[in-house]
């Protein structure tokens, strides 16, 4: 059973308010990449006989909370409910202005169509910044003096062989060529003796926006956006540096934030990735098939002495009555030679899983998120996540940040390609980590903002849900595929109906 000795149920608040705009069954978004979440016959009963679920639903409190429409449409959105147990602070603020929650949420949309694209030059600038974080940061404090290098980073290559020639060049600029058109942002910057401190402990700086100068020049018609994105980007750079991840791992984590924040919030399933990521890779490259195994982790504990039983398993899936809906994605995973060989290599992986069953159950809904190079890059720096996953507060930062710069690069893109606005290249900055989040499941959210009661839910309730959060143990509850029939059966639902 699940320890919650450290959980206080006392710490839920009263119910909400408003009961209209449910997201109905037709609204509900199902991942084009893992769909449905199965869940064996015994997935729902062991969820409810775990001591955290029967504390929360005994807890009155809790109770007249779960028994609002508001929140009993939020569980029936797996995907959402794992976002939102990631991230709850940033989600519950944007839910207290309903107006600002649909506009990121139609932004991300946007966004969310243009990422693959840009992510490859957005890559670039994270890895420009890494290992120059506290200069970077200087030019970012000057939005309009970043973006001039930017539009020209390969004319300032020759300032990195000389602290004090920056400086120098930037206190006279309106005699320099590179700088006149913008004299007065390089004297403003010249001023800044912080800045220009960092600048002159880092002169080169200006060797890595050389060397990366297409990704800049890219973004430099939106000096905010870029301002945004080199912030977001040296921070989660300091972050990677200092747990000891390389450039590297912090570039092939970059475009999976999403999942690695996940993964901070159940640092237990992040040791074993770290632990088996080969095997973790393998399963990733068949999402839907590694979202059911997360989610009845009991019913393939079996195989971890045996990978051949495991093969033969997949193979014929379509004859087993609890996994025949997953017949196509397991036949997927079993025709998929180098994922067999990487499993038949570990088999232990499954063990791994359900030793920590309630974990992997919460990021079901998440393996779409979970890419075979994310599990890789979590391998090859191993030592590194393990440690990082024993300290939970830098590992939520680290992926907060990264989610950030995901978000505000993506929105420096798609402003600077004319696909979104300047409205809402500004909603995105100002509540980036919800909109990295929301691209993720961009049609899920889009219904979310036309529910008042799920905003609500959210909105009245924040200290209950950082509460809830910050405990592993709670939040797997909350985001586990099979917690809204386990609420519906424990009879919270009805009961609310009732009165």
């Amino acid at each position: 059973m699940v320890a919650v000795a450290a959980y206080s149920l006392g710490r839920i608040y009263p119910p909400l308010g408003p009961t209209a705009g449910t997201i109905t069954p037709a609204d509900r978004y199902v991942s084009s990449q893992v769909g449905d979440v199965t869940l064996g016959d015994t997935a729902v009963p062991e969820l409810m006989q775990t001591d955290a679920f029967e504390l929360m639903v005994k807890d009155p409190q809790f109770r007249a909370l779960a028994g609002t429409p508001g929140f009993q449409a939020l569980a029936a959105q797996p995907q959402v409910m794992a976002a939102l147990m990631s991230n709850p602070k940033a989600f519950a603020s944007l839910a207290a202005n309903p107006k600002a929650f649909a506009s990121v949420a139609q932004a991300s949309q946007a966004l969310a169509s243009i990422a693959p694209a840009a992510r490859a030059s957005n890559g670039q600038v994270l890895s420009a910044v890494y290992g120059h974080s506290a200069a970077m940061q200087a030019l970012a404090s000057q939005p309009a003096a970043l973006a001039a290098i930017a539009n020209n980073a390969s004319a300032f290559a020759n300032l990195a062989s000389n602290a004090s020639a920056f400086q120098n060049a930037a206190s006279k600029a309106a005699a320099d060529a590179r700088m006149a058109s913008n004299a007065a942002a390089f004297a403003s910057l010249a001023s800044d003796a912080a800045a220009m401190k960092a600048l002159k402990a880092d002169p080169g700086v200006f060797s890595a926006l050389a060397a990366n100068a297409g990704a800049f020049k890219a973004l430099s018609s939106q000096p905010a956006a870029l301002s945004a994105t080199v912030k977001s980007a040296a921070a989660a750079a300091q972050l990677a540096a200092s747990a000891g991840l390389s450039n590297d791992a912090l570039k092939a984590l970059s475009g999976h934030s999403n999942a690695l924040n996940a993964l901070a919030g159940q640092p237990k399933a992040l040791q074993a990735v770290a632990g088996h990521s080969q095997a973790f890779a393998a399963l990733a490259s068949q999402p839907a098939a590694m979202a059911a195994i997360f989610a009845n982790a009991s019913s393939f504990a079996k195989f971890a002495n045996d990978s051949s039983a495991f093969s033969s398993f997949a193979s014929k899936a379509a004859s087993n009555a609890h996994f025949a809906s997953s017949a196509s994605a397991f036949q997927s995973l079993a025709n998929d030679r180098a994922a067999m060989k990487a499993l038949s290599a570990d088999p232990q992986v499954f063990s791994a899983i359900n030793a920590n069953a309630a974990a992997f159950a919460s990021l079901a809904s998440s393996a779409h998120m979970m890419s075979s190079q994310a599990m890789a890059a979590i391998g090859q720096n191993a030592s590194a996540f393990s440690n990082m996953a024993s300290k939970a507060s830098q590992m939520s930062s680290a992926s907060q940040a990264l989610q950030a710069y995901n978000a505000n690069s993506l929105a420096a893109s798609a402003a600077a390609a004319g696909k979104i606005n300047a409205s809402a290249m500004s909603a995105v900055m100002a509540n980036s980590q919800a909109s990295a989040a929301m691209m993720a499941n961009p049609s899920a959210f889009a219904a979310m903002s036309r529910s008042s009661a799920a905003l609500a839910a959210l909105s009245s309730n924040q200290k209950a849900w950082a509460a809830l959060a910050a405990q592993p143990n709670m939040a797997a509850l909350m985001a586990n595929p099979s917690f809204s029939a386990a609420l519906s059966q424990s009879g919270i639902a009805s009961q609310s109906q009732s009165n």
